[in-house]
């Protein structure tokens, strides 16, 4: 398997002149000038990173990234890791919560297992295993460093075999009991954060519960001292499996050139190791909606990326990145329609100072 370091070697910047050919055609409809906002952002971000002004995003793939967190042990969450496993059946099933979303929006939902405890495997679940579940983070590390260069590369490759299988965009998705704790550490060591003000309820703390789940983040950092300008190092120590592969799923998309649409806030936090690693991955990163968990907004600011859905969202498996599908899909028709100023005899609107 290559090595997430030759991934990143891959990674070129984006194409300004297809940006600015994009640019050209929005400009040529009928409609004043920038007048659909973030969505004309994103589609010329999509030419520039496809090389081409000519955008398409038929095929449409949801990499859900599965995975069990050890400090789940330490009262974190309202269930157990056992939930992360039926979950990631019920995925490839087609009955779990994004399913029928996906369905919707004509979009596949992969599930990987990178680390999912105990799991003897099931039907559609794909094989990407690294280890059997992390460690305690409040304890010591996650896991090693070259188990969390495995699941990295791991999540690089499907990105990369999804690509080459013509997959046009991804969705960067996760299921992993526990794993707003981790990102939210993941978050706190890379931005320099007080653990209180990136914490949330994730799938719904008691206010006893929050304050216990800040309290072995703030341990889990002191423990283990992360370095915060080394993202693998944050990751191998208080990340997780999943935030690892997504965060190598966003490189393995920035060298195939394809977009990759980020869910909520442990996806975000994922791109945000993505983008520490490689800034040029940034081009590759688009966010669908502002996660409800404390920190969401600034996630984002960080990234340097805005997204058109504020919805007080919280529910993960990719469900927000879905949810951006249909409102791509009209931008996209309107952009591809012809409907220029001259076709209407319509003067064209020119920018104004």
């Amino acid at each position: 398997m290559e090595s997430i370091y030759d991934i990143i070697e891959r990674i070129s910047p984006p194409d300004e002149a297809a940006r600015a050919a994009a640019k050209r055609q929005w400009d040529s409809i009928a409609k004043p000038l920038g007048s659909l906002g973030l969505f004309e952002d994103m589609i010329t971000g999509l030419a520039a990173l496809g090389g081409s002004a000519d955008v398409h995003i038929d095929a449409r793939r949801l990499l859900v990234f599965c995975a069990d967190n050890g400090v789940v042990a330490q009262g974190v969450t309202q269930c157990g890791s056992g939930v992360t496993a039926k979950v990631a059946a019920a995925l490839a099933e087609g009955h779990s919560s994004v399913n029928p979303m996906a369905a919707y929006a004509n979009c596949r939902v992969i599930p990987a297992d990178v680390g999912i405890l105990d799991f003897p495997g099931h039907p559609g679940v794909l094989n990407r295993r690294v280890r059997n579940g992390t460690g305690d983070i409040s304890l010591g590390p996650a896991m090693d460093r070259d188990e969390c260069l495995a699941a990295m590369a791991a999540g690089a490759a499907l990105a990369g075999e999804s690509a080459r299988d013509g997959a046009q965009l991804l969705l960067i998705g996760e299921m992993g009991i526990g794993n707003t704790t981790t990102a939210a550490a993941v978050v706190s060591a890379l931005l320099g954060l007080d653990p209180v003000s990136v914490t949330g309820r994730g799938a719904g703390l008691s206010d006893a519960g929050l304050e216990r789940k800040r309290a072995v983040i703030g341990r889990a950092l002191t423990v283990n001292r992360p370095d915060p300008q080394d993202p693998v190092d944050v990751l191998t120590k208080v990340g997780g499996l999943d935030l690892a592969a997504m965060c190598g799923a966003y490189l393995g998309a920035a060298a195939a050139r394809v977009p990759a649409v980020a869910d909520g806030f442990i996806s975000a936090a994922a791109a945000l190791c993505a983008r520490h690693l490689c800034p040029r991955a940034g081009k590759a990163i688009f966010a669908s909606h502002v996660s409800s968990e404390p920190a969401g907004q600034r996630l984002l600011d960080a990234l340097g990326i805005r997204a058109p859905i504020h919805a007080d969202m919280r529910l993960g498996e990719g469900s927000g990145a879905v949810m951006l599908l249909p409102l791509l899909d009209m931008a996209l028709t309107l952009y591809r329609s012809g409907q220029s100023f001259d076709r209407l005899g319509i003067e064209a609107y020119t920018p104004q100072n």
